[in-house]
């Protein structure tokens, strides 16, 4: 049996700014902080248990060119609070990949929106179904593989 994915880890530039973006935009409880002038970090989740955690350590901004994280996908219930995201996230002045909610890939019912945080790190909130009536960016390749 493969093990779990237990928290992912992100580094970012400004712990403050991203933050208040996992934390007021996605809806992400502090679960923990550390505030030591080098040391800076958030575990981020729900019940005490972290789903996320923050590393105020990077030097510049997201690189897809790079090996390592490709997107961080989270998933919700429905289609609905799929665009409810998108709303609050457009109110932020996020940047998206694609115009409103789109599905995986051709005639799937899983879909979503795709989106950067403020480091440029590639993110996607999706539902498992009910995504059928949305466009598919691309007919040859999964929606979530080259944004």
């Amino acid at each position: 049996m493969a093990p779990r994915t237990g928290h992912i880890g992100l580094n970012v530039t400004d712990l403050d700014r991203s933050l208040a973006f996992y934390r007021d935009v996605l809806g992400f409880g502090v679960i923990g902080e550390g505030k030591e002038e080098e040391r800076r970090y958030a575990f981020l989740g729900e019940g005490g248990s972290p789903v996320l955690t923050l590393w105020q350590q990077a030097q510049g901004a997201y690189d897809n060119g790079r090996a390592g994280l490709h997107h961080l996908a989270l998933e919700v219930d429905s289609v609905d609070q799929v665009r409810e995201y998108e709303t609050a996230l457009r109110a932020y002045g996020v940047d998206f990949a694609y115009e409103g909610v789109v599905t995986h890939r051709e005639g799937a019912a899983s879909g979503g929106i795709f989106f950067h945080d403020p480091d440029g790190t590639r993110l996607e909130i999706y539902t498992p179904s009910g995504a059928e009536e949305a466009p598919a960016p691309s007919e040859s390749a999964p929606t979530c593989g080259f944004f």
